[in-house]
C-alpha cells in the first residue's frame, strides 16, 4: 500500500464512521483514531511521510472555519466571561503545571522545552469536542462553552508554544518581548481576517454563482492562515476572525442555492477532513512508540505524569471557575451560557480530549537548535504529548457517552422545541405581514388572498409542525385542507423531479440542461 491509497482508506473510514458512530453511540473522532491505530500495526501500511510544518496549514483552517460558521460572533461576545475564565485562562495555568512537572520528572529537560510540551498539550481539541457535544445531545450553554474553548484555546497555546520554542532554540528569553509579540500576534492577525473578510464579502457579490462563491469560502481560510503568518500573526486567530466576519455578513437572506450548497459542501469538507486528520494521529503512534523501545518503563511514567496533570489540573481549575462564574453570573441581567450544576461541570472537564492541534505541534518541534545541535529531549516530549493525546482522546472519548448517560446531563429539548416554534410563528408572521404590505399596493382576487395566506401560515409549519398547535384545534378543517394542498404539492413536485430525472436518460438530451432544470425544482421543493 502507498500514501495515495493509505489517504483513500482513511477517507472512506471518514464517511463509514459518522453511521457507525451513531450506531454506538462513540464519537466519529475516536473511531478514526482506533482505525489509524489499527492501520499502524499493519506490516503493509506505509508511515506516513508529512512535513509536520504542513499539518498546521493543511488542516486547522478548513476545520475551524466550518466550526465557526456554527456558532455566531454574538454568541461569543455574550460568553465571553465564562470563555475567558472556564477556558482561556486555562491554558496558561496547565501549561505552567505541566512544565513544572515535566521539568522536574524528565531528566535534563530545560524550562524552555518543558513550556513548550506544556502549551502544545493544554489546548483541547475543537473538532473533538464539537462532534463529541453534537452526537450526545449535551445542553447548548456546554457546547456553546466547549466550542469557544476549543477555538481560543488553540490560539493562545500556539503562541505560547512559538514563544517557548524560540527561548529553547536561541537559549534565550525576554518576558516584554515575549508579551509583545503576543500582542502584535493578535493585532496583525486580527487586521488580516477582517482585511480578507470584507474582500470577500465583496467578491462574493462580483462572482455571482454559487459554485464561485463557496470555492472562495474554501480559498479564504487557507489565504488568512498562510498571510497572518508571513507577517508575524497568529494563522488560527485570523482563520477565526474571517470566518466570523464573513458567517455575519456573507450571504443575502434571499440567496437560498447558494446557502443549500455551501452548506453541504462544507459539512463534506468537515466530515472527510476532520477523519483523516484523527486517523492521522492513530498512524503517528508507530512513529513515536520507535522512540520508547528499551525504555519504556521510565517512559510511560513520565507520560503517565503529565496526564494525570493534565487531567486534575482541568478539574481543579472548573470547580472553582464554575462557581466564580455563577456567582458572576447572578449579579448581572445577562444572556451568559455556564454549567448550572456539578454534573456539567463534571462532563466539562472530561470533555478536555487534545487532538489535531497538539498533533501538529509536537511533530513541528525543530530537530536542532540555534547552534546546530540536537533538539533537547524532543524525542521525550514527543512520545509524552502523544501519551497525552492517546490517553485524553481515546480514554475519555470513549467513556464520556457513559459517563453523560451516568450523570444524565441531557439538553433542554422542551426550550429548544419552544424556541423553534417561536422563531416559526415569527417566520409565518412576517410572510403575513408582507402579504398585508402587497395587498395595500396591489388588488388582489378574494381567493388569490386567502392562498396566500394559506402559503404564510405553511411558512411556519414547514418550519415546525407543532406550531400554532392552539389554532389547528379550532381550525381543523382549515388545517386538514391546508395539509392536502401540501402534500398534493409535495407529489406533484415529485412527479417533476422523476420527469426531468428520465429525460436525463432520452438519446440527445443535454445532461447540463436537466441538472439545471433539476436543481431548480430542488431548490423549490425545499421552500
Amino acid at each position: 500500500m502507498d500514501q495515495l491509497a493509505l489517504l483513500f482508506v482513511l477517507l472512506l473510514g471518514a464517511v463509514l464512521s459518522v453511521p457507525l458512530g451513531d450506531r454506538l453511540g462513540l464519537p466519529a473522532p475516536v473511531l478514526m483514531t482506533l482505525l489509524g491505530i489499527v492501520l499502524a500495526l499493519i506490516r503493509a501500511v506505509p508511515n506516513v511521510d508529512i512535513p509536520p510544518d504542513l499539518i498546521l496549514p493543511l488542516v486547522l483552517p478548513p476545520l475551524l472555519y466550518a466550526a465557526v460558521h456554527r456558532t455566531s460572533w454574538r454568541q461569543f461576545a455574550a460568553n465571553k466571561r465564562p470563555i475567558f475564565l472556564l477556558a482561556v485562562a486555562l491554558v496558561f495555568v496547565t501549561t505552567a503545571a505541566v512544565a513544572g512537572v515535566a521539568h522536574a520528572v524528565v531528566p535534563g529537560l530545560p524550562l524552555a522545552a518543558a513550556v513548550a510540551l506544556g502549551a502544545l498539550v493544554a489546548p483541547p481539541d475543537p473538532v473533538a469536542a464539537t462532534a463529541v457535544a453534537g452526537q450526545l445531545g449535551l445542553p447548548r450553554r456546554l457546547v456553546s462553552i466547549l466550542e469557544g474553548e476549543g477555538l481560543f484555546n488553540d490560539v493562545t497555546a500556539i503562541v505560547l508554544y512559538h514563544v517557548a520554542i524560540a527561548a529553547a532554540v536561541s537559549g534565550s528569553f525576554s518576558l516584554p518581548h515575549a508579551a509583545l509579540e503576543l500582542v502584535l500576534s493578535a493585532v496583525v492577525a486580527v487586521a488580516v481576517g477582517v482585511g480578507l473578510g470584507w474582500a470577500a464579502n465583496r467578491l462574493m457579490g462580483y462572482l455571482g454563482d454559487a459554485t464561485l462563491q463557496i470555492g472562495l469560502t474554501l480559498l479564504v481560510p487557507y489565504a488568512s492562515y498562510v498571510l497572518a503568518e508571513e507577517l508575524k500573526g497568529s494563522g488560527v486567530l485570523a482563520v477565526l476572525t474571517v470566518a466570523m466576519f464573513l458567517a455575519e455578513r456573507a450571504f443575502d437572506a434571499d440567496d437560498v442555492l447558494t446557502r443549500l450548497t455551501g452548506r453541504a459542501f462544507w459539512d463534506v469538507v468537515d466530515t472527510l477532513v476532520t477523519g483523516v486528520a484523527f486517523g492521522l494521529i492513530g498512524l503517528e503512534v508507530h512513529n513515536v512508540v520507535r522512540t520508547a523501545e528499551g525504555r519504556w518503563g521510565e517512559m510511560l511514567g513520565w507520560a503517565a505524569a503529565v496526564v494525570g496533570v493534565v487531567i486534575v489540573v482541568r478539574l481543579l481549575w472548573l470547580l472553582p471557575m464554575t462557581w466564580v462564574t455563577q456567582r458572576l453570573h447572578a449579579r448581572r441581567d445577562i444572556a451568559e451560557e455556564i454549567p448550572v450544576s456539578w454534573r456539567e461541570t463534571v462532563i466539562m472537564w472530561w470533555s478536555g480530549m487534545r487532538g489535531v492541534a497538539s498533533v501538529a505541534l509536537a511533530l513541528a518541534i525543530p530537530l536542532t537548535m540555534d547552534d546546530k545541535s540536537p533538539f533537547p529531549d524532543r524525542d521525550e516530549i514527543v512520545f509524552i504529548a502523544f501519551g497525552v493525546i492517546m490517553a485524553t482522546l481515546v480514554l475519555q472519548g470513549l467513556s464520556l457517552p457513559w459517563l453523560v448517560k451516568k450523570l444524565k446531563v441531557t439538553a433542554d429539548t422542551e426550550s429548544e422545541v419552544e424556541y423553534e416554534k417561536q422563531l416559526a410563528l415569527r417566520a409565518a408572521k412576517a410572510a403575513k405581514r408582507r402579504l398585508k404590505e402587497i395587498e395595500d399596493v396591489e388588488e388582489l382576487p378574494e381567493e388569490v388572498q386567502e392562498q396566500m395566506l394559506r402559503r404564510a401560515y405553511d411558512i411556519g409549519l414547514r418550519i415546525n409542525p407543532e406550531m400554532g398547535a392552539e389554532e389547528r384545534r379550532s381550525t381543523q378543517a382549515r388545517f386538514a385542507r391546508i395539509k392536502r394542498v401540501r402534500r398534493i404539492q409535495n407529489e406533484m413536485l415529485s412527479a417533476a423531479r422523476h420527469e426531468v430525472l428520465a429525460a436525463r436518460s432520452e438519446p440527445g438530451a443535454d445532461p447540463e440542461i436537466v441538472d439545471r432544470v433539476l436543481r431548480q425544482l430542488d431548490v423549490r421543493s425545499l421552500r
